[in-house]
């Protein structure tokens, strides 16, 4: 004879599933903007050059585009609670490595094992919410555990910031361990068991093209940069990355059930959103790359004076979201999105303009104005890309968009790295002051330019479209 929960229980149950999902956004969250600011300090440490520190970026963000399509068949076929209790204990074990690491190459190889615990946490965790709450209760669910998304990037670079100066660069890792101690134990005691259900097939051949062109392009990028490989090499990796997508596109062409339907990209709002996203964000997310490093290395900073300084742009990111939808419905989607997208990319270039003279306030108005017209693009990207999708489309578009974001900024670093490479040998940036800062200035100049160029895109927009209010967004301001 079974007994039925109680209302309060059931509550109280749901009320500890909202914290748990919430931390494991929030380390996840957190570890994508910690390090931006330690890098200087890592270089220091393993006796790199602060200039071909990306790969610890890239190695993270591209593990999660690469997991990030797999994700939702794991879960279906070995079920909630035990792919997310495998997650936070892969992303803590990752940490700990990361922390123990003596290398560059050994960092670079936890970050893989850390990156592929967080691949998991942020849509296993979305999927336990939507499970575990009915539709009317679902938005006020995902609204609250989406807030340390939030607040992680908010306090991320200062943290980073003050233990590097203050203790080490190895604690941004190893403060991860005792969050993740708690969040498997609760996990494993607070957690539904929602077992795993029977799954169709899962598209490994379409998974595997995707996978290998990912891999090849984001190669051949850093490969330009801090891998030093021959142009031969780094053409061959590109030719090969786009042979897999266009093997891919014909592999989904004749399967029954790909693992991303070609049918996505008949929505007319869905592939301007997507390729839009790409090259906005090729630009605009190198600036957690490139910031810390200007104010560090260009200025000569401290790494605790570089992560306050990412304050006024976690603010205005936050403060900007709630004017985002008013001003898309009052002007549509490509005025706001051609316009905005401009502002942007002239608040990057306008980091050419930074000198060790310039007054405090004007800088921090600087990057106040930064992080408002950047949180202002996610936002009308985010809700152009999916408002029509529709409920058949709905699952697969979200995943596809959320691998493309983490690709994105995979290749914002790495295009980043590359340019200031290229510009260091031609300013001679790693012999003098000044050759140093030329290199931060051109540097931005171009990443701006990158991110202008997008607005030809969103231009394709038809320009009545106005059709849907913007969907509710959080997505973390300088993820």
């Amino acid at each position: 004879m079974t007994s039925a929960v109680s209302p309060k229980s059931e509550e109280r149950s749901q009320s500890l599933l909202l914290w748990l999902v919430a931390i494991g956004f929030f380390m996840e969250t957190l570890d994508s903007t910690i390090v931006n600011t330690a890098l200087p300090g890592m270089a220091k440490s393993l006796g790199e050059s602060p200039l071909y520190m990306q790969s610890v970026v890239i190695a993270y963000s591209l593990t999660i585009a690469l997991l990030i399509p797999a994700s939702g068949w794991i879960t279906d076929r070995f079920g909630i609670k035990k792919v997310y209790l495998s997650a936070i204990l892969v992303f803590t074990v990752g940490s700990l490595c990361c922390a123990l690491s003596q290398s560059l190459d050994q960092l670079v190889i936890s970050r893989v094992l850390q990156g592929a615990g967080g691949a998991m946490l942020l849509p296993v965790g979305r999927l336990a919410v939507l499970r575990a709450f009915p539709a009317d209760k679902f938005l006020h669910a995902i609204s609250f555990v989406t807030i340390p998304g939030l607040i992680g990037p908010l306090i991320g670079p200062t943290v980073g910031g003050w233990l590097v100066e203050f203790a080490s660069w190895h604690w941004i890792f190893l403060i991860n361990i005792p969050v993740g101690l708690v969040g498997c134990w609760a996990t494993y005691r607070l957690m539904p068991d929602v077992g795993a259900s029977r799954v169709s097939r899962f598209d490994l051949s379409g998974y595997l093209f995707l996978a290998f062109s990912m891999a090849a392009i984001s190669f051949a990028m850093e490969g330009m940069a801090e891998l030093g490989l021959p142009r031969s090499v780094v053409m061959i990796l590109l030719v090969f990355g786009l042979a897999s997508l266009a093997a891919y596109w014909f592999h989904a062409a004749r399967t029954p059930q790909p693992l991303f339907s070609l049918n996505l990209f008949k929505i007319g709002t869905y592939n301007i959103g997507l390729l839009g996203n790409l090259f906005a964000r090729i630009g605009s997310s190198s600036m957690p790359f490139l910031l810390p490093l200007l104010l560090q290395v260009g200025l000569g900073y401290s790494p605790s004076y570089a992560g306050m300084m990412m304050i006024p742009m976690a603010v205005a990111g936050i403060m900007a979201k709630r004017f985002a939808t008013p001003l898309i419905l009052r002007t549509g989607y490509r005025n706001m999105l051609v316009g905005n997208t401009l502002l942007v990319g002239l608040a990057m270039a306008s980091f050419a303009l930074v000198s060790e003279g310039e007054p405090l306030w004007l800088r921090i108005l600087q990057l106040f104005f930064f992080g408002w017209v950047n949180s202002m693009q996610f936002t009308a990207m985010n809700t152009l890309t999916l408002k029509d999708l529709g409920a058949g489309y709905a699952s697969s578009g979200n995943s596809l968009y959320s691998m493309m974001q983490m690709l994105a900024m995979s290749l914002a670093v790495a295009a980043a790295g590359a340019i200031l490479n290229a510009f260091s040998d031609q300013f001679g940036g790693a012999g003098s002051a000044e050759g140093v800062l030329q290199t931060f200035r051109a540097t931005f100049v171009c990443m701006g330019i990158v991110t202008c160029s997008s607005a030809a895109i969103f231009w394709q927009i038809p320009a009545q479209d106005r059709s849907k209010e913007p969907l509710p967004q959080s997505e973390p301001t300088m993820h």
